[in-house]
């Protein structure tokens, strides 16, 4: 699983494993916005063994549901995926199932929920149902000792675009919630409500929740703007970050807006007008915040030299040698996204049909690849006569110049995105000079305005940072 998460992901960033107690279980929630993309990377991740709770459907699918099971799978049984079974059965199905992820609680173990109960697009945290919470109170009154007493800990899932190919991901472990005290002096149901508003509250934190996408998006651009700024008045270039940097960026700026927006409406309102006037133009160029920057003078003929070589190198030299990489994986390339927009029922859906026809189909046509090199071989040794003399070794070699050259072709993507970007910044800047001007003008606005406003806050300084500093 970690392999295949590898490939699909460019990036995969792990923080706040120092969180997790060694000495006791405990209960992972997190939100579920990329289906089962979702809890592999908490499974491959997480520093220790975890039990997973999942709608009984899933582990009835070919191979993934064997591996869920082998992982020690709980099943839970939704209303809506159990036509054949009685109210009571399904009831006493789940008691059982709960009963058993308890137990791994209290004896030491840790088990993941989305309570949410379900995948989705949104920007923010849809309900949250009571079911992980009603889980805790049982582990808890299992627990032996209150040294062993579990504890509830957010994990944030952060996707840059979940559902492309080579985006990148954060996993963030946070600290242990803060259990209300009086929390065992509750009746039952009022402690499952109160600990269910807790974990509730604790993901919208963690999420960084929006109301919007729109609202979302102009966060990040906030973000790469301050670092552009930032780096231009220290007369150097910014680049994009990794996606530990980003993710803290956008979670100081999320704190920042929550925190002003009541008391500093109207400026909140400007400010969000002419931020979504700059990003509406730097789309309509298709440059990023740094692009503005042109380079000091005295590296302007080394950058143009250096951009002419990659130019060359990209769109002259690569296409012949990746050529076989592309007959080979591109038709796949296709059948898979076919599949991806045929079964995905939504966003959420993409990552996961990519990754499972994926997981099939590619090593199967590097296999087909090898198997009818082995079969011709005659005719392509006659062509190729560097190529083994035995079939054996002629479709083994086939086999792993199909991968190595798909592996070349995914790196080459890159590369032709970073070179494509900056022929555009560096055309943008010598034809559209007094444009730029302007934007870098009303970047430079932008930024002084989100200093005044961040003037006296208290932001968080990491990413795993869940103490709140929204003003109720």
């Amino acid at each position: 699983m970690r392999f295949v998460l590898r490939v699909f992901f460019r990036e995969i960033a792990v923080e706040g494993t120092a969180h997790i107690p060694r000495d006791r279980g405990g209960l992972l929630v997190a939100w579920h916005p990329n289906g089962l993309i979702d809890p592999a990377l908490i499974i491959t991740h997480f520093p220790g063994r975890i039990v997973f709770g999942a709608r009984d459907g899933l582990l009835r699918w070919p191979l993934i549901g064997w591996m869920m099971r082998r992982l020690g799978t709980v099943p839970i049984y939704r209303a809506a995926d159990q036509a054949g079974m009685s109210d009571e059965a399904r009831r006493e199905a789940n008691a059982r199932s709960l009963a058993a992820l308890a137990d791994e609680l209290a004896g030491g173990s840790f088990s993941a929920l989305f309570p949410e109960g379900q995948s989705h697009d949104q920007p923010f945290v849809t309900e949250v149902k009571s079911g992980a919470a009603r889980l805790f109170l049982r582990a808890l009154d299992r627990a032996d000792e209150q040294a062993s007493m579990p504890v509830v800990i957010p994990v944030g899932l952060h996707y840059d675009r979940k559902h492309l190919f080579r985006s990148d991901v954060l996993v963030t472990f946070h600290p242990p919630l803060a259990l209300p005290p009086d929390l065992g002096a509750m009746d039952n149901d009022e402690a499952a409500e109160v600990l269910t508003d807790r974990i509730e509250a604790s993901l919208v934190e963690v999420v960084r929740a929006t109301d919007d996408w729109a609202l979302h998006r102009l966060m990040h651009r906030a973000h790469a703007l301050l670092r552009a700024e930032d780096a231009a008045r220290s007369g150097t270039r910014a680049d994009s970050g990794d996606v530990v940097e980003r993710n803290l960026g956008f979670a100081q700026i999320w704190h920042g807006y929550r925190l002003r927006r009541d008391s500093h409406a109207d400026e909140i309102a400007d400010l969000r007008h002419d931020l979504t006037r700059y990003d509406r133009l730097l789309r309509t160029l298709e440059l990023d915040d740094a692009d503005l920057d042109a380079p000091p003078p005295h590296r302007l003929v080394w950058d143009t030299l250096a951009l002419l070589a990659r130019t060359v190198a990209v769109y002259l030299f690569l296409p012949p040698i990746l050529l076989f990489g592309l007959l080979m994986n591109g038709p796949v390339h296709l059948l898979i996204g076919a599949a991806a927009r045929r079964y995905s029922g939504a966003i959420k859906d993409t990552a996961t049909v990519k990754i499972l026809v994926g997981f099939v189909l590619y090593p199967l046509a590097w296999i087909v690849a090898g198997v009818l090199a082995a079969l011709g071989h005659a005719g392509l040794h006659a062509v190729y006569p560097g190529l083994p003399d035995t079939p054996l070794l002629t479709g083994l070699l086939v086999t792993v110049l199909a991968f190595v050259s798909g592996v070349l072709v995914l790196q080459s993507v890159g590369w032709e995105r970073l070179t494509r970007q900056r022929l555009r910044a560096y055309f943008a800047r010598r034809r559209r000079g007094d444009f730029i001007a302007e934007l870098r003008t009303l970047r430079s606005n932008l930024y002084a305005r989100f200093l005044s406003l961040r003037e006296g806050l208290d932001l968080p300084d990491n990413v795993t940072d869940t103490e709140s500093r929204v003003v109720n």
